[in-house]
C-alpha cells in the first residue's frame, strides 16, 4: 500500500476493511474530522477537587479517592486526565465539552456517570504539529481503588505522527473483548480517529479521536491489578 494511503485507513476506508488493517480490532470504527469545539468547558463537574468549571488533579500518591470524593447514588465518579500539550485540547463526554487550555500542560475533570453508554472523543489543533493525550480513570469506593479505564497517546510528548497511530491501532488489539482494566467495570468500544492535513507528510495539524465507554452497573471486587481479574480472560 502506498504510505499516504496507509496514513489514511481509518478516515477512507469502510469499517470491515479498518477492523483488517495491521490486526486492529473490530470495535475501531471511522471518525470524520470535525472543527474544534468552543474553547471553554461546559460541563457538570463532580467532588471537592472542582469549582467554578476548573478541578484540581488528584495527588495520585494519596491512598483511596486522592481528594477526588465519592459519587452519590447509582453514578461512578470517573477522572479524565488530559495533556501535556503546551496547546489547546478539547474532550467531549456526552453533551459536555472539557477544555484543556494553554494555560497549564494538563487538566482534570472529574465527573459522574450513571450505567450505560457514553460517546467521548478527543479533538487537537495546533499548526506545525500536535500532542494529544487523555487517560479516563475510574474510582470505586468499595475497593478505594482508581481502574485504568482508557488511554489514548499521541505525541506526548513530542510531536503526533502518523506511524504512532498506526502503532496504537495495533496495540489495542490486546484488550481483551475492549476491556482496559479488567478489574474496573468499564469496556471501550467504537474506538477510531481521523487526522488533518499533515504538510510534511508525517506530523498531522489536525486530529480527532472517539470511543464509547461502555458502564457497566456492577461494583468492582477487587483493586486495580489484582491477580484475579485477569483470569477472567484466560
Amino acid at each position: 500500500m502506498h504510505p499516504m494511503l496507509a496514513m489514511r485507513c481509518l478516515a477512507c476506508l469502510p469499517v470491515v476493511v479498518i477492523a483488517a488493517c495491521q490486526g486492529a480490532p473490530k470495535s475501531v470504527t471511522a471518525v470524520t474530522l470535525a472543527p474544534p469545539p468552543e474553547a471553554a468547558t461546559r460541563a457538570t463537574l463532580a467532588g471537592p477537587l472542582c469549582e467554578d468549571g476548573v478541578c484540581t488533579c488528584r495527588d495520585p500518591r494519596a491512598p483511596a479517592d486522592g481528594g477526588a470524593g465519592e459519587p452519590e447514588g447509582e453514578t461512578k465518579r470517573f477522572e479524565v486526565k488530559v495533556g501535556p500539550a503546551e496547546h489547546e485540547l478539547w474532550v467531549t463526554l456526552d453533551d459536555m465539552v472539557l477544555f484543556k487550555s494553554m494555560a497549564r500542560a494538563v487538566d482534570c475533570f472529574y465527573v459522574d456517570l450513571a450505567p450505560g453508554q457514553h460517546p467521548m472523543g478527543l479533538r487537537a489543533h495546533h499548526a506545525g504539529g500536535l500532542s494529544a493525550r487523555v487517560e479516563v480513570s475510574e474510582y470505586a469506593p468499595a475497593t478505594k481503588s482508581w481502574y485504568q479505564t482508557f488511554k489514548f497517546s499521541c505525541g506526548a510528548p513530542g510531536v503526533c505522527a502518523h506511524d504512532e497511530l498506526d502503532e496504537y491501532k495495533v496495540d489495542l488489539g490486546k484488550y481483551k473483548r475492549g476491556i482496559h482494566d479488567p478489574c474496573g467495570s468499564v469496556k471501550i468500544s467504537k474506538v477510531g480517529w481521523d487526522s488533518g492535513v499533515a504538510p510534511d507528510q508525517l506530523h498531522p495539524d489536525d486530529l480527532q479521536v472517539a470511543w464509547q465507554l461502555g458502564i457497566y452497573d456492577f461494583v468492582p471486587k477487587q483493586p486495580h491489578g489484582h491477580p484475579s481479574c485477569a483470569e477472567k480472560f484466560e
